[in-house]
């Protein structure tokens, strides 16, 4: 088995699609109607597991969105050339919360998607 797609809540489907697409640089995999909902698939460019851009319907999908992850960082994003992506991401008015660090891990610096979303951009240590 394998983790195949994560549901990930957004005030609107153009808008995730927008931004995932976009600035992240996701491909489109999959956008068809089913009836009042939308069955959005977006790919990240290196592989692994997909999205699946869910439309907030209710109130308590709407409160969730942009707190996924409680508040705190809960996607984290492997590049393969950080500095490239920091700046290609920074320059497209990604909003991030620090300058990269080094950790043991790797380069890292944290960035929010224009819905809240706290993530990790990460790099191999230098």
């Amino acid at each position: 088995m394998k983790l195949a797609a994560v549901s990930l809540i957004v005030p609107d489907y153009d808008a995730g699609i927008a931004f995932y697409c976009g600035i992240m640089g996701f491909e489109l995999a999959e956008d068809f109607p089913q009836g009042d909902k939308r069955w959005v698939r977006v790919n990240p460019p290196g592989g692994g597991a997909s999205f699946i851009l869910a439309q907030a319907a209710t109130p308590q999908q709407s409160a969730a969105i942009g707190n996924q992850g409680g508040g705190r960082v809960w996607l984290f994003l492997q590049s393969d050339d950080f500095d490239s992506d920091y700046n290609r991401l920074n320059a497209a008015g990604v909003t991030f919360e620090e300058t990269p660090r080094s950790e043991v891990y790797g380069k890292v610096a944290v960035f929010r998607d224009p819905f809240g979303n706290r993530w990790d951009l990460l790099g191999a240590p230098e």
